[in-house]
């Protein structure tokens, strides 16, 4: 079994990471590979082409390689709402949810994770254009293997762009090398509350993997189940999942990042989530129209989520 994540060192896409290294799959009679594959979009085509059985993600990304949600479905959610949050130097006078103070500023973000913040901007009356925010890729960030929120993190330390749109860890490592400092969390609170429906972080497999192995999929949903279950009783876990993948000082900062993020584990997916986030889709162009739940969603594993 072959999990695709898009980047390794993230808070919201660990429990995938964790049911593997901390014996969860295992304990399902599944023996679970984890391949790195950035950006996003790239991931979700390995999905579609068969090259993965599994991508752990952003939800809405799905629409990527799968158009108005045919031939792929969600099975859980890894954690609720959506999870980016924006740094930026922290020598500039912007306040935390001041989404004007972007204006004039170059925000470095990742394509999938880009989409999200244009939305977000939109929503505030910000046109990038007109009111010169240079929005683009974090230069460096496309190599293999290179984790998309902590190298952001050097870049912005270098003074190379004035903020980026990532995942709390390269958030938490430019705040404590106090480069940067967080102006929008909006699951926490900090920023507009409408952007928080936009995703979630989500297990996605192909209709076709449903089809012709439910036992795996329902063993893969329990996993997540069983994992983020052990990381709300005991977030220190984390850390024995940094020490075999993150480097030292990442690897030092997950389990705090873990217990800040327990509450937002929850491996159910309810349907006014998925009717949010294929709003969000509609209005920037990935979706066509209104889906059904069931079209989004495999419901016949939703039993497994309260376990």
């Amino acid at each position: 079994m072959r999990i695709a994540v898009p980047d390794l060192i993230s808070n919201s896409y660990f429990p995938a990471v964790a049911a593997i290294e901390l014996g969860y799959f295992k304990a399902e009679g599944l023996d679970a590979e984890l391949e790195m594959i950035s950006p996003i979009p790239k991931a979700m085509s390995a999905l579609r082409d068969g090259e993965v059985d599994f991508v752990a993600g952003p939800a809405h990304a799905t629409l990527a390689a799968f158009p108005d949600w045919k031939g792929a479905k969600l099975v859980a959610a890894l954690a609720k709402q959506t999870f980016w949050l924006l740094v930026v130097r922290a020598d500039l006078e912007v306040e935390p949810g001041d989404v004007q103070g972007i204006k004039g500023l170059r925000i470095g973000a990742a394509p999938g994770p880009e989409l999200a913040f244009r939305h977000l901007l939109s929503e505030a009356g910000i046109d990038p254009m007109r009111d010169g925010v240079e929005l683009g890729p974090v230069p460096g960030a496309d190599g293999s293997g290179v984790s998309f929120g902590v190298h952001a993190a050097g870049v912005l330390e270098r003074g190379e762009i004035d903020g980026f749109w990532a995942n709390a860890m390269g958030c938490e490592v430019a705040v404590r090398s106090g480069a940067g400092k967080v102006i929008l969390d909006v699951r926490r609170g900090i920023g507009p509350t409408s952007a928080t429906g936009y995703t979630f972080a989500a297990l996605v497999t192909s209709d076709a993997n449903v089809d012709k192995d439910p036992g795996t999929v329902a063993g893969a949903v329990r996993g997540i189940v069983n994992v983020q279950n052990a990381l709300r009783e005991d977030p220190s876990r984390a850390t024995e999942v940094g020490l075999r993948l993150f480097p030292a000082a990442e690897s030092e900062i997950i389990a705090a990042l873990i217990e800040r993020d327990v509450p937002f584990y929850d491996p159910s997916i309810p349907e006014d989530a998925v009717e949010s986030m294929n709003r969000f889709a509609q209005a920037t162009g990935l979706l066509s129209g209104p889906v059904p739940y069931d079209q989004v969603v495999a419901t016949q594993f939703r039993d497994l989520w309260s376990r």
